[in-house]
């Protein structure tokens, strides 16, 4: 599917993006275990902002937040005014692979809630744009709860099979190059369902 219907896709959703608690929440977990004083932090696919937020916990220099949809990027930046008043973050409206960054200038990578929709290519460009002991923090749904349908089964790349448990969950990283991989299950009860992910962290070599 080409790149205007990805975007129109995600507008469409970007409304209300915000009242779902628990990407808030996947952010914040992503980010509580990193270092401090990661210098630039790039926040991939960054929907309406979450992680780009929580990333202002870890003191950065900068943060780049990309996604191709412009609504998501107008509701993202829309919080800025009271949740980053010194401007840290720059939002940018671009596909998210590759990111727009040079080669070896992150201290980390984040993505939160998106990978589903990036697909394996991804990690060789959170590689490249990792400085050596940079930290990627990225959340993956199961293989086992993931059955996408309708228009956003369109979406799903063909070339990352989803794991089924934590030990798959890491091997997505250190299959691509990166060490030190470690993957937990976060789960969160809300109304009717339980939501489940895997959320790894790893290290740039």
């Amino acid at each position: 599917m080409d790149h205007d219907s990805r975007a129109a896709l995600f507008d469409s959703t970007a409304e209300h993006y915000d009242e779902d608690t628990f990407h808030a929440s996947v952010a914040e977990a992503l980010v509580s275990p990193l270092p401090g004083s990661p210098g630039l932090v790039l926040d991939v696919a960054t929907g309406t902002g979450f992680a780009a937020y929580a990333a202002l916990s870890l003191k950065p220099s900068r943060v780049l937040a990309v996604d191709l949809s412009p609504a998501m990027l107008a509701r993202a930046s829309a919080k800025a005014p009271s949740l980053d008043p010194a401007g840290v973050i720059s939002w940018q409206v671009a596909p998210a692979v590759p990111m727009p960054a040079a080669d070896g200038s992150a201290g980390v990578v984040l993505c939160a809630s998106s990978l589903h929709f990036l697909g394996a290519v991804a990690f060789a460009d959170w590689l490249r744009v990792l400085r050596p002991g940079g930290r990627l923090a990225f959340s993956v749904v199961s293989g086992a709860r993931f059955k996408p349908s309708g228009r956003f089964a369109d979406f799903v790349p063909r070339d990352l099979s989803f794991p089924t448990d934590e030990a798959g969950a890491a091997a997505l990283a250190s299959s691509a190059g990166f060490v030190d991989a470690s993957a937990r299950t976060f789960t969160m009860a809300g109304g009717d369902r339980v939501r489940s992910v895997f959320l790894v962290h790893a290290t740039a070599p």
